[in-house]
């Protein structure tokens, strides 16, 4: 059987991922000093609430994927499919919507230096979780 995150929390895997957790990763990539710092950590708190719901949703989609993968009709494959296409989807707006908040309150740089760590976060973390399961009829 595959095992995917099941116990593991979000937190914890970029954590394991990248040695350190995902704030302080930020706090080292983003630049933002003066009066905009204290809003753009507001803002990336609040992002941080809305994106960690929406990777709850994306851990049961492949914890779905894991306990099904064996068993998986034509029926099942396309509704995990669509629903982890509309989760990518909805994190990308996501994402945008919290950098035009931050460029508007804290600047267009640390907008910027946060809209590309997150992107690049996320891609390393889709690759580290796609290393770790097969792919359909590969089993």
């Amino acid at each position: 059987s595959l095992e995917i995150m099941d116990s593991v929390e979000e937190v914890d895997f970029y954590q394991s991922v990248f040695g350190m957790a995902k704030k302080n990763i930020t706090e080292l990539f983003v630049e933002v000093d003066g009066p905009a710092k204290q809003e753009f950590w507001t803002l990336y708190d609040e992002y941080e609430v809305a994106r960690k719901e929406l990777g709850k949703t994306r851990l049961k989609l492949l914890n779905a994927y894991a306990e099904n993968y064996m068993t998986l009709d034509a029926t099942k494959t396309d509704e995990l499919i669509t629903a982890m296409a509309t989760q990518k989807k909805n994190l990308d707006k996501l994402i945008v919507k919290y950098y035009k908040k931050m460029k508007k309150s804290a600047g267009v740089k640390p907008a910027a230096q946060f809209y590309q760590l997150e992107n690049w976060l996320l891609s390393a973390i889709r690759l580290e979780i796609m290393e770790n399961i097969p792919f359909i009829g590969e089993m």
